[in-house]
């Protein structure tokens, strides 16, 4: 009795000892412990805009920052390129292919470079077979494949902003410990094209993907007991989705604002231009308008390309993140859900088995039917004990399958903590720093503007004599401290 008991929770030992590891910190939630000294720092997002760097209006917040790096220390075996989109028209679609340069150090390739083209649905193949080969292993997210900002497909700007999301995501899995090694990734990166295309036919069909979408789903709801570490890691996704979600909404507010504001730019200064030939005596002074204008208008447009670029395609990647990372949820919930199931199945056949043994067999069906009350009971018996050993077995399976699973989503976590982190600082450090060049080129150009019109009101040897006084008083400014530095060495020597 003892020892079948024993066998009702197997290797429950296994279970308890994830509860010793380091729990996944929880940022915006607030309820990691103190103790976790050796947990990587997270980015509030709710804290209050504090910095202790020392900013001058001239100087580069990238510049200040170089000394920061969380690179981890890891060699690239792996580099990737992806360049060279080129389309390819035929009687039924229109599609666009990328050249994908490998350069590797690894043994288990024949070759250190290989260069082979592939199109969207290629990159959307792979990722789907990865998330099925490896249910908790965290999928880098893809690109979307349409944009909001409704431009050509197939326009140099889309293809290039297309292009490096792409290589992202490659790298991204050429940097993981286990996705790298993946056999379809490799037959990605190598295979020619009808190697590829056989290849891909192996791949599982959509209803098989959609069923395991629906017992996924299912999951989440019918798991009894969630381990308290994933329900924060499950909070936290949500308020990190949620958070990135409130600031892509608003940038986009501010970029459509922006354009509104560039296109009365491009209507303002045209009229200067057209004002100046007909006021002879403002033609210079409006001429200066005009061009401080339209440089004003270059600097905004710059800067609204450069905001959509550099900051709401990163940002829409961790969008896509928090969604990636909320479906291994599901699936890791999927596992657990299972082996509760099976382990209530198990308990319920044992407890069956205990009422059979002092059960009365005189009046069961099988006694009805002319059979031996004993020999019923014997196989009734014989069936429960083959029955409790298969459950046994299996329980045992799903549950060196759950601490496998727990453990990988939990290694990936925490390196996506660590790069969230470090791309995070730089996302915000970045959209600073052109926001601080774009002001001061619009400052600088105006200031250009009235200097260039207050010695254009005026006669040529005024203003010369202006500028003149003005680097006189310059020159005697650094002589007087001079003078005084000089003074104040002499007395410290005294």
């Amino acid at each position: 009795m003892s020892e079948e008991d024993g066998q009702s929770e197997p290797r429950r030992a296994k279970m308890s000892s994830k509860e010793g590891k380091p729990k996944f910190k929880d940022p915006l939630m607030n309820v990691a412990d103190d103790s976790d000294d050796g947990e990587l720092e997270s980015l509030d997002l709710d804290a209050s805009g504090k910095s202790d760097l020392s900013v001058s209006r001239s100087s580069s917040l990238i510049a200040n920052l170089s000394g920061y790096d969380d690179d981890d220390g890891n060699s690239h075996d792996m580099m990737i390129v992806v360049d060279d989109p080129e389309k390819h028209s035929g009687t039924m679609e229109s599609y666009v292919t990328f050249r994908i340069t490998l350069k590797t150090t690894r043994s288990e390739f024949d070759t250190s470079e290989y260069q082979v083209r592939r199109r969207y649905n290629d990159f959307l193949w792979l990722r789907q077979r990865l998330e099925e080969t490896y249910l908790t292993h965290l999928v880098p997210p893809l690109p979307e494949k349409h944009t909001l900002r409704r431009l050509d497909r197939f326009s140099p700007e889309f293809l290039r902003v297309r292009g490096i999301a792409l290589q992202k995501f490659l790298t991204r899995l050429a940097d993981h410990p286990v996705l790298s090694f993946d056999k379809d990734f490799h037959v990605f990166l190598t295979a020619k094209a009808w190697e590829f295309q056989a290849h891909k036919k192996q791949a599982t069909g959509i209803l098989g993907r959609v069923s395991d979408s629906i017992h996924n789903l299912g999951a989440s709801y019918m798991m009894k007991n969630r381990i308290p570490e994933f329900t924060i890691m499950h909070e936290y996704i949500q308020a990190f989705g949620e958070k990135l979600g409130s600031i892509d909404r608003i940038t986009q507010r501010i970029v459509k604002e922006e354009g509104e504001f560039h296109a009365d730019l491009q209507e303002w200064g045209p009229i200067y231009t057209l004002w100046a030939n007909s006021e002879d005596l403002l033609v210079n002074a409006l001429l200066t308008m005009s061009k401080a204008v339209e440089t004003s208008s270059l600097a905004l447009k710059e800067l609204i390309d450069a905001t959509d670029d550099h900051f709401s395609q990163p940002l829409k990647e961790y969008i896509l993140y928090a969604e990636s990372i909320k479906a291994v949820l599901r699936r890791r919930d999927a596992i657990q859900s299972e082996y509760e199931m099976t382990l209530d199945e198990l308990n319920k056949r044992k407890d069956e088995r205990e009422q059979l043994k002092i059960s009365d067999q005189t009046y069961s069906l099988g006694a009805f039917l002319g059979k031996d009350p004993d020999e019923v009971k014997q196989q009734k018996q014989d069936k429960l004990e083959q029955q409790i050993t298969d459950l046994t077995t299996k329980v045992e399976n799903l549950n060196d399958k759950s601490v496998v699973a727990d453990s990988d989503l939990r290694a990936d976590m925490e390196r996506w903590h660590k790069n969230k982190h470090k791309d995070m600082r730089e996302l915000f450090v970045e959209m600073a720093d052109r926001n601080v060049k774009y002001y001061e080129k619009c400052l600088k150009n105006w200031e250009d503007a009235i200097r260039a019109i207050q010695c254009r009101d005026l006669p040529t040897d005024t203003c010369d004599m202006k500028e003149e006084s003005k680097n006189n008083k310059d020159d005697v400014s650094i002589k007087h401290t001079e003078s005084t530095e000089t003074d104040k060495s002499e007395s410290d020597l005294s």
